[in-house]
């Protein structure tokens, strides 16, 4: 990768008058922003459909892309809706509401469906085309069909029939509708976002997703590839993923993952990994594999404790699945989210495969470290979307660290008054390759600007919203002359 500048900023975020930042005009336009300033790198968070706390790392699938996404007013553009029946949000909303959003957009997708069906021989061609490109889509859609019949149970806990459906897959009459139009709105999810894939590339800017490494036990993944996970006769997890006390939680992070069954996995040369990489290298230029160090050693939790603080390291398929993945695909770029205490291996098993890590500044931030610099070969970051914001990190701190950070800054000729705008420059600076910003360490934001803490579920996390537009577009621009001193 080139040296280059790149924002954080998850699609959510963005404006718009749907409740929630979609594949609308202010998607178009924020990438026009981004061109315009020289940034050439757009990090977004997981598109996949929401699970357990609206949070983007626990998915129905790791395949589909969410329709709470999805515009309106582009579905007006393909004639499947009148423009003057469609209605702004019921207000603004300063974050986003996401229940308030699926039922506002719901009716509007039933009537779009409907008249999807009554011109479909206009979509057949680009439709068949999609359904065959995408081997998931059967399933997923009768996942979420069965899931709706089932109250939105989890899989394990559906009557018998519709839960055993994966091994008989026999044709079901009473959900043909409810799978065809599961398959429209991953049909008008992926027209929509390729376009705006397609936009962004146009204007030089491109794409990085974000990809978890453990999927969710109430996914169609699991339900799917039950022999890929360790769960028991019910499906029912044995172990569970997540990582031991650190420096986010004194009782560790008890994710709830299912853990892989890799022994079985290594047999079949990695099926399920290659096929979900071949879809992500399809639709995002970079992919950032969160949790790298799982590859390597993975904390392995009994599924009957409660927390994270009782469990085992136990070694990963490390350089047995990279070197399979880099033998179906040799030009993947993939980034390893490499953070927290690591042992070397985790380090080697990067290095060996050429990968770039990750170094985030608010963990470095002390003057002799940063003294020391940055290496090329990595991203470095502000901070991530499990961090306080800058300015919220610098509110916390003791009197005499703020000053020996601001001498620092200074004595380097930085004479920015801000504190995150101090941060920020200097990262652009630094001889890292890649430097990549959040959007609210742009606007130096404070608490109200933090999109998740780690350990938490629920409100606030991932719903904080952009609320001022041109104020983002015009805080962009102060960016672009400290992007083209450092020659990124």
């Amino acid at each position: 990768m080139e040296r280059s500048a790149g924002i954080l900023l998850a699609i959510s975020s963005l404006p718009g008058n749907q409740g929630i930042g979609d594949f609308g005009k202010y998607a178009y336009t924020w990438i026009d922003a981004l061109q315009e300033n020289g940034i050439k790198l757009w990090q977004i968070l997981p598109l996949h459909p929401l699970g357990y706390g609206n949070s983007p790392y626990q998915s129905y699938s790791t395949y589909a892309g969410d329709p709470i996404y999805i515009n309106i007013n582009h579905l007006s553009d393909l004639g499947l809706l009148k423009m003057s029946s469609i209605r702004n949000y019921r207000k603004f909303q300063e974050t986003v509401d996401y229940e308030g959003v699926r039922a506002f957009k719901a009716p509007y997708f039933k009537k779009a469906f409907t008249n999807f069906k009554k011109v479909f021989r206009e979509y057949k061609e680009a439709y068949d085309i999609f359904c065959e490109n995408s081997p998931w889509l059967e399933v997923y859609a009768t996942y979420m069909a069965l899931k709706k019949k089932n109250n939105n149970a989890c899989w394990v806990d559906w009557d018998e029939q519709d839960k055993n459906w994966i091994k008989t897959r026999e044709v079901r009459k009473d959900l043909k509708d409810a799978v065809a139009f599961e398959k429209f709105l991953q049909f008008m999810f992926y027209m929509q976002w390729d376009d705006l894939k397609a936009y962004a590339n146009g204007k030089g800017v491109s794409i990085m997703g974000d990809m978890p490494i453990y999927v969710g036990l109430d996914s169609a993944d699991v339900w799917e590839n039950q022999k890929d996970f360790l769960l028991d006769k019910d499906g029912h997890p044995t172990h569970v993923a997540g990582v031991p006390p650190d420096y986010f939680s004194q009782y560790g992070q008890r994710w709830g993952n299912p853990i892989y069954n890799w022994k079985r996995m290594k047999k079949e040369r990695y099926p399920f990994w290659i096929r979900r990489l071949a879809w992500a290298k399809d639709h995002f230029d970079i992919i950032r594999i969160d949790h790298f160090r799982g590859f390597d050693t993975y904390w392995k939790i009994p599924s009957t404790c409660d927390t994270a603080v009782e469990g085992e390291w136990v070694e990963g398929p490390a350089h047995d699945l990279f070197h399979r993945i880099y033998r179906v695909f040799p030009d993947i770029q993939i980034v390893a989210e490499d953070l927290g205490d690591l042992r070397q291996e985790v380090l080697d098993l990067r290095d060996d495969f050429d990968l770039y890590g990750m170094r985030v500044l608010q963990f470095e931030m002390e003057p002799k470290r940063l003294r020391k610099g940055l290496p090329k070969h990595v991203i470095v970051y502000t901070g991530t979307h499990d961090n306080m914001t800058l300015e919220q990190w610098y509110e916390l701190q003791h009197g005499n660290l703020k000053i020996a950070l601001r001498r620092f800054f200074h004595n380097r000729h930085y004479e920015e008054r801000k504190f995150h705008d101090l941060v920020t420059h200097f990262a652009l600076d630094s001889e890292a390759d890649i430097c990549i910003i959040p959007m609210q360490d742009v606007l130096g934001l404070r608490e109200q600007g933090r999109m998740n803490t780690p350990s938490t579920v629920g409100t606030p996390n991932w719903e904080w919203k952009l609320k001022n537009f041109k104020e983002a577009q015009g805080e962009l621009k102060k960016l672009r002359p400290w992007i083209q001193n450092s020659q990124r």
